[in-house]
């Protein structure tokens, strides 16, 4: 089946469209996401161009058109474990402080961690592993993960939790996909144990966050890539405001944050960087791990 081609008037008109119910910006030479991502939705929708196609989901009363167009556009690479760095990073250096620092405090420890651009789930259940072998599914821990995405089918699948043998083979060891997952026709279903562990919903990062209260860990990782320096500055103070003070911020390997341009300061720990509130100064021993990453 031929393509449906994009004219350059409507890949702006496009362009213009997604991003004012995203957020996510489409530069000139991405004409090739429209026809990848939304050719075949138009033509599902008996529409026989893109205007047609725009025309309808800006008057569609139900907004199903909508929703469409974001989880097509808004759908990203994901896998299990991605990076590795950063889930090391999670499993021998901010967890054990985050836990040291409120043990002390007497009590049951709670920890809330938010993977702010979940896609289908992989990154949250990927560190609610890291939480179970750390042994902190167990009495005197309060686990609250919280998994958001703008994309609603996204969310629903992620929910769900099932996996093609692709998927799971992409990050997942042996022993883990063993341990975590149950054979379900032609793929892998996560187990009630890890999946309980997680609450989904559906949430445009530049809005307001407030109702999502503060955490330890945010984990925002290559989402920043897709908007406007504009909105990337309202993305990182959006954050900075659900935060603890003390807490962490984890971004993508390939993104960094100025201290011009955030409310945060890099913290280096091996061959990572993580960032925390500026003003907050990082344990001694974390600083000293920074000397020694930058000077090993």
């Amino acid at each position: 089946m031929n393509r449906l081609k994009v004219t350059e008037s409507e890949f702006q008109a496009l362009s213009k469209y997604i991003y004012g119910i995203s957020g996510i910006t489409l530069a000139p030479g991405k004409e090739y996401l429209i026809e990848t991502r939304l050719g075949q939705i138009a033509v599902e929708n008996g529409c026989n161009s893109y205007l047609e196609l725009l025309t309808r989901a800006r008057t569609e009363s139900s907004h199903a058109l909508e929703r469409q167009i974001i989880d097509a556009i808004s759908t990203n690479e994901t896998y299990f474990f991605r990076d590795s760095t950063p889930f090391e990073l999670l499993q021998y250096r901010l967890l054990p402080d985050i836990i040291d620092r409120k043990s002390k405090k007497g009590g049951p420890v709670t920890l809330r961690i938010w993977s702010s651009a979940s896609s289908t789930g992989q990154e949250i259940y990927s560190t609610a592993m890291v939480l179970r072998e750390l042994g902190l599914q167990k009495n005197g821990y309060n686990l609250q993960l919280v998994a958001t995405d703008i994309s609603d089918a996204a969310i629903t699948r992620a929910s769900y939790g099932l996996y093609s043998q692709f998927e799971v083979t992409r990050g997942l060891s042996p022993a883990r996909l063993n341990r975590y997952f149950t054979p379900q026709g032609d793929g892998y279903r996560i187990r009630d144990e890890i999946r309980s562990m997680v609450s989904f919903r559906k949430q445009n990062l530049l809005t307001s966050l407030a109702g999502l209260g503060k955490f330890d860990l945010i984990l925002c990782r290559n989402v920043a890539i897709y908007f406007t320096r504009e909105d990337r500055l309202r993305l990182f103070d959006n954050l900075s405001r659900q935060l603890e003070p003390d807490g962490a911020l984890l971004i993508g390997s390939t993104e960094s944050l100025s201290q011009e341009e955030s409310p945060f300061v890099p913290i280096r720990y091996l061959n990572s960087t993580f960032y925390q509130l500026q003003g907050q100064s990082p344990p001694a021993n974390a600083r000293l791990s920074s000397l020694r990453a930058v000077n090993g």
